[in-house]
């Protein structure tokens, strides 16, 4: 499948195809987990239950890759509160999607994740981090998501999302997005600057009460 034009990073035509699936049993709930193979050789997953073409819009996540958070338990970010709340929601609802991106680290990678890590230990903040290091503050596309969604018919979502770039991608898709439901999470001492970083520099309209609520507890003592 050719992807559309205008909603990728880049200005030539990729590829996605379905290489494998199974069922999932996982903590959340029964899923099913289909691997996807794109044109630059990496594997990105749809992790879904129940029926994903309805008449009534799919509750979708999309979802980049986070191995510090998701595997070690970090607490820099809240990527993994995000993941396991969209497969509660999911389990909860019946039916639903996670398209997940392997992109680590806003799309630089693993090693550059870590290099950015210690730029924050510097006292850069997660843009000014990614920056120092040679990159932009965001390098994520999601246009394979677009169109994972599209080889499977989905064509109407509710979107669980902060971030206005996923919704614009879907919509440049020709994906209908009827709602968007903010993904929040309780901050830590370790990540309320990230959140407010991704709030105030990169956008991330759903983290405003999470803010201000620290910002509130911060100064009550």
């Amino acid at each position: 499948m050719t992807a559309p034009a205008g909603n990728t990073r880049e200005d030539h035509p990729r590829q996605l195809r379905l290489y494998s699936s199974c069922e999932l049993p996982t903590e959340f709930g029964l899923f099913r987990i289909a691997v996807y193979h794109a044109e630059e050789e990496r594997e990105h997953l749809l992790v879904h239950k129940g029926e994903l073409t309805q008449d009534e819009p799919l509750f979708v996540r999309i979802h980049s890759e986070c191995y510090t958070g998701e595997v070690l338990g970090s607490l820099k970010c809240d990527c993994r509160s995000q993941l396991h709340s969209a497969m509660k929601e999911i389990d909860v609802r019946g039916r639903g999607a996670i398209v997940y991106l392997r992109q680590e680290g806003r799309g630089i990678g693993l090693g550059n994740k870590i290099r950015a890590y210690a730029e924050q230990e510097k006292g850069a903040n997660t843009i000014e981090a990614n920056e120092r290091i040679g990159f932009p503050a965001d390098m994520r596309d999601y246009s394979l998501a677009a169109m994972m969604l599209e080889l499977n018919s989905i064509r109407r979502v509710i979107i669980n999302t902060n971030n206005p770039e996923k919704v614009a991608a879907l919509q440049r898709a020709g994906i209908q997005v009827t709602e968007v439901i903010p993904s929040t999470s309780q901050p830590n001492p370790h990540n309320v600057d990230y959140l407010r970083t991704k709030y105030e520099g990169l956008g991330h309209s759903g983290l405003k009460s999470v803010v201000h609520d620290d910002d509130c507890n911060s100064r009550s003592g």
